[in-house]
Parts: C-alpha cells; sequence; structure tokens
C-alpha cells in the first residue's frame, strides 16, 4: 500500500512528459500517452560514496568530547588557556581549502 500525497502515488513515479512525439506516437494523435524511458542507472559521485560510508562512523561518535571541555575548563579556570590568533587563522585557511577542494571535485 503506497502512500498518497497530492494525488501523486507513493509507489511509482508521476510519468512525465516532455512534449515530444516518441517512436509509435504522434503528437496530439489523441492516442495513449508517450511513453516514458526510465533511467536505467544512477551515478553517484566518489564524495558522495565517502560521505554515505563516513555516515555510520559519525553516529557512533559522541556529539561533545567529554574530556576535552574538561581539559579546556581547567585550563580557563587555571588562567592557562591561550588563544593564538595565528593557529585560529591557519585553521580557518586549512577549513576553506578543504571547502574548495571538494567544491572542485563535482
Amino acid at each position: 500500500m503506497g502512500t498518497n500525497i497530492g494525488g501523486v502515488d507513493g509507489d511509482r513515479p508521476a510519468p512525465v512528459s516532455t512534449g515530444r512525439a516518441t517512436a509509435g506516437t504522434q503528437a496530439g494523435s489523441g492516442g495513449a500517452a508517450p511513453a516514458v524511458a526510465e533511467p536505467s542507472s544512477v551515478h553517484i559521485t566518489e564524495s558522495a560514496g565517502q560521505l554515505a560510508a563516513l555516515e555510520p562512523v559519525i553516529r557512533r561518535l559522541p556529539a561533545v568530547d567529554d574530556a576535552r571541555v574538561a581539559a579546556v575548563r581547567s585550563a580557563i579556570e587555571q588562567g592557562t588557556y591561550t588563544v593564538s590568533p595565528d593557529d585560529i587563522a591557519d585553521h580557518l585557511m586549512q577549513f576553506e581549502q578543504s571547502l574548495e577542494a571538494l567544491g572542485a571535485q563535482e
């Protein structure tokens, strides 16, 4: 049993007309609707495949690294936590370059 949302059957995709006559039909002939060719394969990019493989691993990781939070909290309380603007800038640049490389792959 499929779902019906807005007149579309959830079990089958709705036919799509390109407005072109296909073999065996003539545009405007009043006959049956032209057959719609279904795709024979789907291509998934390498990046998408890697993301799909990483998803279960990421789901098992904790949302927060409690040990890291405790270490930073302790350093702040002791006055030994330092912020390095150069390190922050370097990490931001690495992040931007990673995003740019991902965009160039697709």
